[in-house]
């Protein structure tokens, strides 16, 4: 029988094979400071990074008062060239950069002193652009991994998931490893939303599919934006995300250059001509 470590509540869980990983080393994730506290801040959008300036440690700034925001029900995408900064300000709104100025808020909360985890436990769904799954772990384990901060009964969380990705439910058993990047990438979404987020945060999802996939994800992140999740995209397929988007931003050296609704954007001479390709 294992004893059980009272002190730590996880201790049962897991995998305890430390061979699985390098005691010694240390990850590509660059360190951020520990997480404070949040505190009321009523009015303004339901999420924005507002007026943001940071970088990475003790790095340049990358960022130069960037504001991103998004309204219940909307989708926003962020837009712009490569080195921009698009992921960056994304992954500063969900606090694993220095915001140096400015403030992020979160449903009448300001969030900018929480770690990475708090914000997930505040409401933050995240699916990073890579390594977003459990690759030797079935659909269905990825899907539960999700759910690991929740203590209440989570099947019809993903019941629901399952409904909005029909084909995760015929693989649920299957490696998530072994499907292809458009169904790796709705396990990754799917896993997000088991957290029950109050806003979802995608850094490119369509990376790497097909256009015909590519459609089908838009068509299902349109989908969970009409449940009344916000949704903030970074995305490199430009046009086709403002075609959906509510809200657009195009950033250009970490700086809002445009600023509008998809279709102000999208009819824009000036960003057809420098973002869109005439």
């Amino acid at each position: 029988m294992k004893e059980t470590n009272m002190s730590d509540p996880y201790a049962d869980r897991g995998n305890h094979d430390l061979s699985i990983g390098n005691p010694k080393g240390q990850g590509t994730a660059q360190p951020v400071r520990q997480g404070g506290k949040s505190h009321p801040a009523p009015g303004g959008p339901f999420l924005i990074g507002e007026s943001m300036t940071g970088g990475y440690g003790n790095g340049p700034d990358i960022l130069h008062d960037c504001t991103i925001a998004v309204e219940k029900g909307e989708i926003a995408v962020i837009v712009g060239p490569n080195g921009a900064g698009k992921s960056t300000a994304m992954k500063a709104v969900f606090g694993m950069l220095d915001v140096r100025q400015g403030h992020v808020r979160l449903d009448g909360e300001d969030i900018t002193a929480l770690s990475p985890q708090d914000r997930v436990a505040k409401g933050m769904g995240f699916v990073p652009q890579t390594s977003n799954i459990f690759t030797s772990m079935s659909v269905e384990e990825n899907l539960e991994m999700g759910a690991f901060i929740r203590r209440d009964d989570f099947r019809d969380t993903m019941a629901q998931v399952y409904d909005l990705f029909p084909i995760l439910k015929e693989k649920r058993l299957q490696a998530a490893g072994e499907l292809s990047g458009g169904q790796r990438q709705q396990v990754a979404v799917g896993r997000a939303l088991m957290t029950q987020p109050k806003v979802l945060m995608l850094d490119e999802p369509t990376a790497g599919v097909s256009p015909i996939v590519m459609d089908e994800l838009f068509d299902r992140i349109i989908e969970v934006a009409r449940t009344g999740i916000p949704i903030l995209m970074v995305e490199q397929n430009a046009r086709q995300a403002l075609e959906i988007a509510d809200k657009g931003y195009v950033l250009v050296q970490g700086a809002n250059a445009f600023t509008g609704t998809g279709k102000e954007l999208l009819s824009d001479p000036e960003v057809r001509k420098s973002f869109l390709g005439g």
